[in-house]
């Protein structure tokens, strides 16, 4: 009996059933869905309300304002907010993937809501288009639309989360389409949104690139009404002369045509899964539609909405909900009148060993081979119910055939339980969301979940997540950024402790993120509390800088040892804070203060000085008062030595700095000819070789600092004085040198007294600066002023590089040694004298290598020869 009375609520469409069971008594009151606009989100998704404004209704006891209320599937009101938005008339509204309810108002402006009925800035116009010729037709998809305008255009939203509007391409036509549907972008070929438009006799696709006209029988004659079936493969087609058509989205032939009662169009035109189509007419029985049989009526005396689902479609009337669907095979099997299929026989079974009758034994019998499948049926037609009580008699049906069945996977029925615990609990009325398992196993899990703590049920959510074997860290987060909107008026410390004893459920979960919500809603103390409890400082830094808590941040960077976020850190508060207090809060921290310098020292020169010479009068100051105070231990002794190395660390390194300085400033091409550049380098080797003075270890560098910059000055000197930029960054020789050949004398004598460079130097260098003037004269009067500190040697090279053998006989005379004076003469040619000279030192060596020197001149030769022969005969090498 039980068999006929589930059979007796189906309905007969050629060769399969189809069935509509109660989801629920609506709870709400007063709304009249033939007065208002309506937006079902799919999924069992939510319900939006408004009254439509394009009629005229009478308003009995409720105020003129316009509401939008959001409703769950069973009626039970989330939210509302007056409607307050400019734009001209509600031309349609629908729901995005992620339950963002889409508003699209005369002149194009989209507004968007979430399911709370607070409005998403920023809003979003379809274009100037739109605002000048208004907008009169929506078609929505999951999370796009397309829009018609007075004009006839056609402009496209294919994503909602992007929102960038453009126009598709013009059809050219007079008037304005019959219909519209779309073909959305994961169905086409290209990839992009695909239009069906039908206008005058035929059909048009319409996509941004150009417009195509369907050819054949199917797109022939005036097209009233189209909709895309729900995988993109058929098209619903209704005709001006009432009747209905079914073709492949190709168009290649017609699967389904009826003649309706009715040649007006119908005001709704669905899909029913895919072996169906549902035509609604106010005032008339839903019709339902399949490819062969008589068609089925369903009579209502209330409006109507149909909400197309992957499996069926739901029926919403002004006071209850209902979910039309083909029944599933399995469950034909068992509750079919006279069905006497393996798993009909084992739900009888189950009723039989109730009763204690010894025929639940001869059905097992019976089905013993068949057992399986019959087991797998009760589980899967379980899966398909919304009864409750109708679920545990399958499932103990599956469980009492499980147990004589040895090659049945034993957690299938578990996992069918699991699934249909989760699909309770969010079908009861207070939750609402209607879910068959195969919009379950289509929406996922985890989409469930977000849903549900999207409407703050995050209790259920947790259970869930937890009973499924999910992640509940989204759903405490959720839960606690939710908490510390709702709370405004709970102390921060109160407040946390709620927090903490939440947060700890799960493991690794981010307070860093629940702290940059509270920030954002101005709890700062509350944001600083909770990030003190985030483990990981690649996330607890960069909030602690967003809070403005850099002092921690600081503290935390260093402790992890990432330099990386020390440098973060470090260039937050640079850019942030003055260099004082910058400088002030690393000085005393090794770590950021020795990468700030490292960077600063290749980047950044003058920071660095800054830095170096505020936090080195600090430490001075501070020296200053120890030693005030005295030592009263040897701690303190120590870290006053300490912080005496410390300074004279930073004294030097801002005297190195500066005359860096000083040469980069150098290498400008404009410092000469008497630049005024000059002054800022010698102030910077001033200022270097006084901090230089300051330390202990660098006196050399003290003294070479005041020397560079005393040459710079003559050299400045110089430069003005004769105009010309020779001087500057030459070395002492080279300016010595310089103004011998220039004739100033007296300059070149300053600056040998100034840097007491020695007599040997001087005289090499100003033998070779007259040999370069070729000042003859004067080269020979200095040789005679005093018998010369180098000897004659420098003279005579000096004359033989400038190719004056004449003033170098001169000097070769005066050589003492005879070597030197035997290789003088033969430099210049004298074969003879430079045999003299050699044969006088008695050196038979030298004889020889002079003879290679005049190898060429056969007298000369022999002359050697000669000479080494003799001296060889007297017994000298």
């Amino acid at each position: 009996m039980a068999n006929v009375s589930v059979a007796a609520e189906w309905q007969l469409l050629y060769n399969r059933y189809y069935r509509k069971p109660e989801l629920y008594p609506m709870r709400w009151k007063n709304i009249d869905l033939s007065r208002n606009k309506v937006a079902c989100g799919p999924f069992g998704g939510p319900i939006a309300v408004i009254r439509d404004d394009s009629k005229i209704v009478q308003l009995y006891s409720e105020s003129a304002l316009r509401k939008l209320r959001i409703f769950t599937s069973s009626g039970v009101l989330i939210s509302d907010t007056v409607w307050k938005n400019p734009g001209g008339r509600l031309i349609g509204m629908s729901w995005t993937d992620d339950q963002t309810l889409i508003c699209i108002v005369q002149d194009g402006t989209v507004y968007r809501y979430n399911i709370h009925a607070e409005l998403i800035e920023p809003n979003v116009t379809l274009g100037k288009e739109c605002f000048e010729q208004n907008v009169v037709e929506c078609v929505f998809w999951g999370n796009g639309v397309v829009c018609l305008t007075e004009g006839g255009l056609l402009f496209c939203i294919p994503d909602f989360k992007v929102m960038s509007p453009y126009q598709l391409a013009g059809t050219g036509a007079e008037d304005l389409p019959n219909c519209m549907a779309v073909i959305e972008p994961k169905y086409t070929v290209s990839g992009n949104v695909e239009v069906l438009v039908g206008i005058g006799d035929g059909i048009l696709i319409v996509d941004e690139d150009g417009v195509h006209r369907v050819e054949g029988e199917v797109a022939q004659g005036p097209v009233q009404k189209m909709v895309v079936s729900w995988d993109g493969k058929y098209l619903a087609i209704f005709t001006h002369d009432g009747r209905i058509l079914v073709t492949d989205i190709n168009f290649k032939g017609v699967l389904l045509e009826y003649n309706c009662e009715s040649a007006l169009p119908p005001e709704q035109l669905a899909w029913c899964g895919l072996d169906s189509v549902l035509l609604y007419w106010d005032d008339t029985p839903l019709l339902m539609v399949g490819p062969r049989g008589d068609p089925v009526h369903y009579f209502y005396d209330e409006p109507l909405l149909l909400i197309p689902e992957c499996d069926g479609v739901r029926i919403l009337s002004n006071t209850s909900l209902e979910f039309l669907q083909r029944v599933p095979d399995s469950t034909v099997s068992i509750f079919k009148i006279g069905s006497t299929s393996p798993a009909a026989l084992l739900y009888d079974a189950l009723d039989h060993f109730d009763r204690r009758s010894a025929k639940a034994d001869e059905n097992l019998r019976l089905i013993q081979k068949s057992l399986p499948e019959a087991v797998e049926a009760c589980v899967d037609a379980a899966g398909h119910e919304f009864d409750v009580s109708r679920q545990r008699n399958l499932l103990r049906a599956a469980s009492y055939g499980q147990a004589f069945c040895s090659n049945f996977q034993r957690d299938r029925i578990q996992e069918m339980c699991k699934t249909l615990r989760v699909l309770n609990a969010v079908c009861d009325p207070e939750i609402g969301i209607p879910l068959s398992i195969n919009q379950y196993k289509l929406l996922t899990p985890s989409v469930l979940i977000a849903r549900l703590i999207n409407v703050h049920h995050h209790l259920l959510a947790l259970r869930i997540s937890e009973y499924v074997g999910m992640n509940q860290e989204v759903v405490i987060m959720h839960w606690a950024c939710s908490k510390i909107t709702a709370s405004l008026a709970i102390p921060d410390a109160t407040l946390l402790e709620i927090l903490l004893d939440k947060l700890k459920l799960c493991r690794g979960i981010s307070y860093a993120a629940v702290a940059a919500h509270a920030d954002k809603n101005g709890r700062r103390k509350l944001a600083a509390m909770l990030v003190e409890h985030e483990p990981r400082s690649s996330k607890q830094v960069p909030l602690l800088l967003s809070i403005g808590e850099e002092d921690t941040a600081l503290m935390k960077a260093t402790e992890s040892g990432d330099t990386d976020l020390v440098y973060l850190v470090l260039f937050h508060v640079w850019q942030k804070k003055q260099p004082l207090e910058f400088f002030g809060m690393i000085q005393a921290r090794p770590l950021p203060r020795d990468l700030f310098i490292s960077y600063a020292r290749c980047y950044k020169h003058e920071f660095l000085k800054d830095f170096f010479l505020s936090t080195g009068q600090l430490q001075g100051i501070l020296l200053c008062t120890h030693a005030l105070l005295g030592f009263t231990n040897c701690q303190s002794l120590a870290n006053f030595s300490a912080m005496a190395g410390l300074l004279d660390r930073y004294y030097s390194e801002v005297a190195f700095l500066l005359w860096k300085e000083s040469w980069e400033l150098g290498k400008n091409p404009m410092a000469s000819k008497g630049s005024p550049l000059h002054g800022p380098r010698i102030k910077l080797l001033d200022k270097a070789q006084q901090l230089f003075a300051e330390t202990k270890e660098h006196t050399f560098e003290s003294k070479a600092a005041e020397e560079h910059a005393k040459l710079l000055r003559i050299q400045h000197e110089l430069e003005v004085s004769t105009k010309q930029a020779i001087f500057v960054d030459s070395s002492i020789s080279d300016t010595i040198r310089t103004c011998i050949v220039l004739g100033n004398h007296r300059a070149a004598m300053k600056v040998k007294t100034e840097f007491k460079v020695s007599e040997k130097r001087w005289y090499w260098l100003k033998v070779f600066a007259l040999a370069t003037t070729r000042d003859w004269e004067a080269l020979e009067k200095f040789s005679k002023e005093k018998r010369p500190p180098i000897g004659y040697r420098p003279f005579v090279e000096a004359c033989i590089d400038a190719d004056e053998k004449g003033e170098a006989l001169k000097y070769i005379p005066k050589l003492a040694d005879l070597r030197e004076r035997a290789e003088a003469y033969a430099r210049i040619g004298m074969a003879k004298e430079a045999a003299d000279a050699a044969s006088q030192a008695k050196d038979g060596e030298l004889l020889g290598r002079l003879k290679l020197t005049f190898q060429q001149n056969a007298a000369a030769s022999s002359l050697f020869d000669t000479l080494r022969d003799r001296l060889s005969f007297q017994g000298v090498s």
